[in-house]
């Protein structure tokens, strides 16, 4: 078991720590949306109806006669402003485009027109989608390092017999044995949320990694009709090609609350909207639920009848599946569980990072009790370790920067974010490879503490949204981002210092023979 348990973890150690990572920067991903985008107005409640009203007015001029509107309304945290994507449009009919999308301020329903970034949606999603790689080998790769995970935390528990114990051990000071407390302490203290978080992902997964269950029963390139089966609303149809007025939106909104109550109408998903048979389907909104899915409502968009109620839970075995993902997402999460998420994230990623560290330093002691020189494996490890460990949340960091630093009128801007990222990873890989190994993690933990420390003020003079400012006007959002970076950039400032205090050990002298 502890020949498992160590080589499940450090197989593809690195990969599940960048899952970590930028999973763990996803439980705050709308937050940092918002911060990458600061042209954005500070939200505040909205009147949902009166916003729909006014958007649908917008698409009736940028998108007639399209065969989808589809309006998400800003119901929760998860949809703080007003957005519309559609689809089907033709420029002959008055279209601006034949699809798009736009984004609208909810108090005076101009459209917002901010910076491109890949915001924190794009970290959340490297954490699921390799980027670079294809959908298919992506979904293959996690979902292998995804099992490893599991494999690696159910072999843990069964190797340590004393796992309460090991809980209450931390020596500090100790060398090897205080990494094997810090990585005993921070795998049991948040366990539950460890095997949650990997057994869900792989739920999330379970289509790529067992496509035959479906292929078998759809076969024939059948998987779209699975999909539309299980996810689609019911009572879909196409266009009859007969003109209608589309009954006001309020309409809609009115009856779905008095079911579900006030400010609870997520999206409102528009189907063929000019036509007699329009469909107009509601969906709940998920923060108040675990799961991740939640009741919609079929009306005939021309009549206003309803036509179809579609249950949150009709199939019990999806909404196992659907309340295992929600608490994967931690959608439905107050601001109080949100933080227990993030820090629960953070051990996850301590627990494989030390991990990591523990590995190499047990080996480098084997081979300075031999005076031995270490061999290429263990150089290749403590090379990536370092390039990783430091290098992803170093990333991380010029991500940021790069986002208050290049051109906001650039061309493919967000995508510049995240080339700028991975190059960054890139190049503390290459630093790794030439500098020694003690100095190489000192250095690169003081560069990583100098770019987050030095974000707020990069704000402060790229923009108009300075810490101070965001104090001062009661933008919590905004501020409790820089005040994050501010504590992640004392983190590594520490951390260097405390780096920089070891002292190697010295090589013994071999002694020439007379």
């Amino acid at each position: 078991m502890t020949w498992l348990h160590t080589w499940a973890g450090i197989t593809l150690g690195w990969i599940l720590y960048l899952m970590f990572v930028t999973g763990t920067a996803g439980y705050f991903d709308t937050e940092i949306d918002r911060w990458m985008q600061p042209e954005l107005p500070p939200v505040s409640p909205v009147d949902t109806a009166h916003v729909a009203k006014t958007i649908v007015a917008t698409l009736e001029q940028e998108a007639p006669k399209a065969s989808r509107w589809y309006i998400s309304l800003p119901a929760d945290r998860n949809q703080p402003y007003p957005s519309v994507f559609w689809q089907g449009a033709s420029v002959e009919d008055g279209a601006r485009s034949a699809s798009g999308s736009e984004m609208f301020d909810a108090h005076t329903g101009e459209i917002l027109t901010p910076r491109d970034t890949g915001g924190g949606q794009t970290l959340y999603q490297m954490h699921w989608r390799l980027h670079y790689l294809s959908r298919k080998h992506s979904d293959k790769l996690i979902g292998i390092a995804t099992l490893f995970m599991m494999v690696g935390l159910i072999t843990g528990i069964v190797i340590h017999k004393n796992i309460f114990v090991d809980f209450f051990t931390l020596r500090l000071g100790k060398g090897r044995r205080s990494w094997l407390d810090a990585h005993n302490f921070l795998s049991v203290f948040a366990l539950p949320f460890h095997l949650m978080i990997t057994y869900s992902g792989l739920l999330f997964l379970g289509f790529s990694l067992m496509p035959y269950i479906v292929d078998s029963q759809y076969p024939d390139e059948g998987r779209r009709q699975f999909y539309a089966e299980v996810f689609d609303p019911p009572g879909l149809v196409d266009a009859r090609g007969e003109n209608a007025v589309l009954r006001p939106v309020e309409e809609f909104i009115a009856q779905a609350e008095q079911r579900w109550g006030r400010g609870r109408v997520q999206t409102l998903d528009i189907h063929n909207p000019s036509d007699a048979d329009s469909r107009v389907v509601l969906y709940e909104s998920i923060s108040a639920t675990v799961s991740t899915n939640a009741e919609r409502l079929v009306f005939a968009g021309a009549s206003g009848e309803l036509l179809h109620v579609d249950p949150a839970d009709a199939s019990l075995i999806k909404h196992v599946r659907d309340v295992f993902l929600g608490l994967h997402e931690g959608l439905f999460a107050s601001p109080l569980v949100r933080w227990i998420y993030f820090l629960s994230g953070l051990m996850g990623t301590g627990m494989v990072a030390t991990g990591l560290i523990l590995w190499a330093s047990k080996r480098r002691q084997k081979n300075e009790s031999k005076h031995s020189k270490p061999h290429k494996g263990l150089r290749l490890v403590e090379t990536l370790n370092a390039a990783t460990i430091v290098g992803v949340p170093l990333a991380v960091g010029t991500y940021f920067m790069a986002n208050r630093l290049l051109p906001v009128a650039m061309d493919n801007r967000g995508q510049w974010e995240v080339h700028i990222f991975f190059l960054t990873w890139l190049a503390t890989l290459a630093y790794a490879c030439v500098r020694p190994r003690h100095r190489v993690w000192q250095e690169q933990l003081a560069i990583a503490a100098c770019v987050y420390l030095s974000l707020p003020l990069l704000t402060a003079l790229t923009t108009e949204r300075a810490l101070w400012h965001s104090v001062s006007s009661g933008d919590w959002v905004f501020a409790g981002v820089e005040f994050t970076l501010l504590t992640l950039g004392l983190c590594f400032t520490a951390a260097a210092r405390q780096v920089g205090k070891v002292q190697l050990p010295s090589r013994p002298v071999k002694r020439e023979k007379a």
